[in-house]
């Protein structure tokens, strides 16, 4: 989890050695240039400090949408060896990335910023590697990446929220030939298991973020609400009162919209004691525990008029957020970004765990972002070189910060729950381990995620039926294993 995204591509101009007898090789746009690459042995901490202080002082030394991150590429390189073979090296090799803008109310300096600061360092440590990178909104990188690949156009890295199809078709590499031993061990161990593929690491977990319920302190004050809901009656009691002693146009906003409705609806079967899957991995989407989640937040809470004047079916959670942040939405399930976006807008703000049918605690849906790198230009190498870099520890962290999301490495984790600078992110960390993601890993998931998100708000409409409406998905689910 995590939330948001805008599209630079990453372009890389690396030497690639070319076999004897061979004169060129073009992979991606060719440059060719005749001067000899500067050393890549000198500067790399410094440049790589650079890019949190350049964030920190507000990273304007870089235009907004620079798509040629350097002036020069690198020159073209023969070598001969001792033996009479001849290696070539030929510049204008490009790398693409695609990456997620995560911002709350739509398209941020944020993210760009930080992967221009980022790239700038990466750059000066290692002059044979350009960069370009594509930011793309988050609700919609990865469907634009899945018609690059369907193209045969696939980036060469890519940060999307499901994988495991890409992974099937063999067309990433695997985590190991990438990144350093180092790297890939301080990867939190239950993302580093979600990131596997029949027993492979393909995705390296990027963002993390998990959910809580998110409150109005005025809005509670003013409608006498002494504390935050523990149980699912004391949340419709909850409702109630700000639906009759405030003007609040939504008590509690529901984002069962097709934006991000798998993962609303995922906090509500887990608090009913369900989920997607049952102890054995097995899709259990009808199951008896989700229907009765279900029934419960349409009797209870849509069909009492709790739920503000957009169905929940058409209302999506950025616009659920932004409701939240106009002080017209009592409580909302909500992940970190909210939380900075919250106190930004003067908004007084509460956050609890999301409450349970019972009042004990229950697992919060959580969401991870993936990092993956595509074979098709063959760039092993390079990019393990450039991912090594992105998972340094200033850069995590600084990543996280900036967007107020989860870090996703052990040692960043450990930093951030040390630090009172970053005391508002500690209920999240410590909500982060009990919490439980989607059945990512399965290649089935992409299809039931989508099925997710464009039926189950159905179940909440006049004519709709959550019987029905799992049993839809569910159907869709045996389909696609």
């Amino acid at each position: 989890m995590a939330s948001p995204l805008f599209a630079r591509s990453i372009i890389a101009t690396v030497p690639v050695a070319l076999s004897s007898g061979l004169s060129s090789v073009l992979i991606g746009s060719v440059t060719s240039h005749h001067e000899l690459p500067a050393s890549s042995t000198s500067g790399g901490e410094a440049a790589h400090s650079a890019v949190s202080s350049r964030i920190q002082e507000g990273g304007n030394t870089v235009p907004r949408h620079r798509h040629i991150l350097t002036a020069a590429t690198t020159a073209l390189l023969l070598s001969v060896s001792t033996a009479g073979c001849t290696d070539e090296y030929v510049d204008g090799v490009t790398l693409r990335l695609v990456v997620a803008d995560y911002e709350v109310r739509g398209q941020s300096d944020n993210t760009e910023q930080y992967w221009n600061d980022l790239i700038t360092a990466f750059e000066a440590a290692h002059p044979d590697i350009k960069v370009k990178v594509d930011v793309e909104p988050w609700d919609y990188v990865d469907g634009k990446v899945a018609a690059m690949a369907k193209a045969g156009q696939a980036p060469d890295l890519a940060q999307l929220k499901s994988y495991a199809d890409f992974a099937e078709r063999g067309d990433l590499y695997s985590v190991d030939s990438l990144v350093s031993i180092p790297v890939q061990s301080n990867f939190v161990r239950s993302f580093a298991i979600a990131g596997e593929h029949d027993g492979t690491q393909y995705a390296m977990p990027f963002t993390a973020s998990t959910r809580l319920l998110f409150y109005n302190e005025d809005l509670f004050a003013e409608a006498g609400i002494r504390n935050p809901p523990k149980t699912w009656d004391e949340l419709k009691a909850a409702a109630q009162k700000l639906n009759t002693r405030t003007r609040v146009s939504y008590p509690i906003a529901v984002p069962l919209g097709p934006e991000e409705a798998e993962i609303e609806a995922m906090a509500w079967m887990l608090g009913g004691e369900g989920g997607y899957t049952n102890s054995t991995g097995s899709y259990a989407i009808n199951s008896k525990n989700n229907l009765n989640s279900l029934k419960w937040l349409r009797e209870n809470l849509v069909a009492e008029g709790l739920t503000g004047p957009v169905p929940v079916n058409k209302l999506n959670r950025r616009d659920a957020y932004a409701a939240f942040l106009r002080g017209e939405a009592g409580m909302v399930n909500g992940h970190p970004s909210l939380l900075q976006a919250a106190k930004a807008a003067g908004i007084r703000v509460g956050v609890a765990p999301v409450p349970s049918r019972s009042g004990e605690s229950t697992p919060a849906p959580a969401a991870v972002d993936w990092m993956m790198a595509f074979k098709r230009n063959g760039l092993r190498k390079e990019l393990g070189t450039f991912l090594n870099f992105v998972f340094k520890d200033e850069n995590v962290r600084e990543f996280a910060t900036r967007n107020n999301l989860l870090p996703v490495t052990v040692t960043v984790t450990e930093q951030m729950k040390a630090d009172v600078e970053h005391e508002d992110l500690r209920k999240f960390l410590e909500e982060l381990p009990a919490s439980e993601l989607p059945p990512v890993g399965k290649n089935s998931w992409a299809v039931v995620s989508d099925s997710i998100k464009r039926n189950i708000g159905t179940a909440m409409t006049s004519g709709g039926s959550p019987a029905t409406t799992l049993e839809v998905i569910a159907g869709d689910a045996r389909k696609a294993e």
